[in-house]
């Protein structure tokens, strides 16, 4: 098949996983064009079958803001013309699902169908696309696409509760590359960061308020004040002062490491005892998956999908969000039990291997099959 994949480049999990699927597909031979403003920071080396084709959107002095939606159609209705493409596939609803509507609609003008798949990632539906700005176009958008996915049973059952949607959903799991999140050998790198065998807990985040980065903080100083400990703050965003400001106020900055956004996550985990993600809301919780590739217990809460990866007392714990004193407290009873520790580590690797890619692209592979034979004589 010839596919086209259209996504946000950023390190968000939405252009992320749309980057990892591209890249597996075209691995089974596929041709595969990304269709995105900036090459996805996953996609720095050459790779064979993909393609990637950057939207221009130049400043016009008539315009306030550069009308990127209008640039990304026409490059869109370009790209499946002259690369003759089976199937779009737009990754995160606003605006991508509307934009590809609109040149699929060109594109009829020309005689040319192109089946369009919309995967919903989460914040697209429960925050961005709830607001009442937004939502017509969302909601449009959705039932006007040839097949639509979300990353878990929870965000389905939003996608419906938000929404009068008349599309079937089909629910196709993230998934992890197993090439490149696995635990390896880097007790010299442990070494530097806790020189003294502490424990080392992670976080990994774009720091804004529904991540709760602040609570990840709180849960530390009380872990630390029983388990000498570290703590490994990975990525940006706009909670990273507030943050390191609480960790100053809580004297534990010594022993805090911000380390920004960060290109090999894989090997951070590969040195750390625990993960805390005790976000307000998590679709799905890919941060927490690589860390169980890693053979990383988590703490999570129990909101959105969380609880479909992370299993409460298999996997790691589950708490309700904002509840830091039940999250320390599980956080200690690991950290504090080598034998349970060990335990939780290779029960967190064996539920990561659910979510291999090798098993999950099969499923996109069948959906994109489902949809081209659905479309086949379709025009509207």
């Amino acid at each position: 098949m010839k596919i086209g994949i259209v996504c946000y480049p950023t390190y968000g999990g939405s252009g992320v996983i749309a980057t990892e699927l591209g890249l597996g597909l075209a691995r089974k031979g596929h041709e595969v064009h990304f269709i995105t403003y900036r090459r996805p920071v996953r996609l720095a080396h050459f790779h064979e079958n993909v393609f990637y084709h950057e939207v221009d959107s130049d400043d016009y002095p008539l315009f306030e803001y550069p009308p990127y939606d209008t640039a990304l159609t026409s490059t869109i209705v370009d790209v499946v013309r002259y690369q003759n493409l089976d199937l779009l596939h737009v990754h995160y609803a606003i605006p991508h699902a509307a934009v590809a509507y609109m040149a699929k609609k060109i594109l009829l003008t020309q005689g040319r169908y192109v089946p369009v798949v919309t995967t919903l990632h989460g914040t697209d539906i429960t925050l961005v696309g709830n607001n009442r700005a937004f939502a017509p176009v969302v909601e449009f958008s959705i039932n006007k696409s040839d097949g639509v996915t979300t990353v878990s049973q929870s965000l389905k059952e939003d996608t419906q509760r938000l929404f009068n949607i008349e599309r079937n959903i089909r629910v196709i799991y993230n998934f992890i590359d197993f090439e490149r999140f696995r635990k390896v050998d880097k007790d010299h790198f442990k070494k530097i960061l806790a020189p003294n065998g502490e424990r080392i807990i992670a976080h990994t985040s774009n720091f804004r308020k529904v991540k709760r980065v602040e609570d990840v903080v709180h849960i530390f100083k009380r872990v630390h004040d029983l388990v000498p400990s570290k703590l490994l703050m990975i990525g940006d965003g706009p909670e990273r002062q507030n943050t390191e400001r609480l960790c100053r106020q809580l004297g534990i900055c010594e022993d805090v490491r911000f380390l920004g956004k960060q290109d090999a996550i894989e090997e951070l985990l590969a040195i750390c005892d625990l993960f805390v993600i005790p976000s307000e809301s998590e679709s799905f919780g890919l941060a927490a998956l690589e860390a169980m590739a890693c053979e990383v217990p988590v703490i999570s809460s129990n909101s959105g999908g969380l609880p479909e990866v992370n299993l409460h007392g298999v996997t790691g714990y589950t708490s309700n969000p904002g509840d830091i004193d039940e999250m320390a407290r599980y956080s200690i009873e690991l950290l504090q039990n080598d034998t349970l520790l060990q335990q939780f580590r290779e029960n967190a690797l064996a539920q990561a291997k659910r979510f291999d890619l090798n098993n999950i692209l099969p499923d996109y592979e069948a959906y994109y099959e489902e949809v081209l034979e659905r479309s086949v004589t379709k025009v509207e």
